[in-house]
């Protein structure tokens, strides 16, 4: 007796249903299983300097700079530097000129957002740029020496200071 006849004689239509209903289970649990589980997700990463972060951006931090903060998020695809510090505001238009930009660092919100719907300064306790009143922005490089793109934010903090923002990929 063949494999075609023994499975007419042993089992009904029931039966060979339910063996494809359990095979079909088991194949369903075992794609889920290949495509289950938590996909990776951005986070930010802990015990990255701010001197790490500078050097990864190449910024020259002046020695008038205070209240340094900065971060790194690794990224699914992209990894996300974060830098910002406070100069006096006489200062800043120097320094920006130090760092020739792709284009003039201008008045008017550039949101710094990537595709995720994210507030990376938060991370560092500061406002994003995008929702300080008479920031101003501008694209440093695209792209740049050691990251893919990186974008400037200058933004008044008080009558004699200014916060200057970066955020870059790589």
């Amino acid at each position: 007796m063949g494999w075609k006849e023994w499975e007419k004689s042993k089992a009904g239509p029931g039966r060979r249903m339910g063996r494809l209903c359990g095979l079909l289970v088991v194949c369903a649990g075992l794609g889920a299983g290949c495509a289950g589980g938590p996909e990776p997700q951005a986070r930010w990463m802990d015990g990255v300097t701010t001197a790490e972060v500078v050097q990864r951006l190449q910024v020259v931090v002046p020695a008038s700079a205070s209240d340094l903060r900065s971060a790194y998020r690794k990224g699914l695809q992209d990894d996300t530097l974060l830098l910002a510090f406070v100069l006096p505001t006489p200062d800043v238009e120097g320094f920006l000129a130090r760092l020739d930009p792709q284009e003039p660092v201008k008045a008017g919100p550039k949101s710094f957002a990537g595709p995720e719907p994210v507030a990376p300064f938060a991370h560092v306790g500061l406002p994003e740029p995008d929702s300080v009143p008479g920031v101003r922005t501008g694209q440093v490089c695209a792209p740049c020496a050691e990251v893919d793109f990186m974008h400037a934010a200058v933004a008044r903090v008080d009558e004699k200071s200014s916060r200057v923002y970066f955020e870059a990929a790589d």
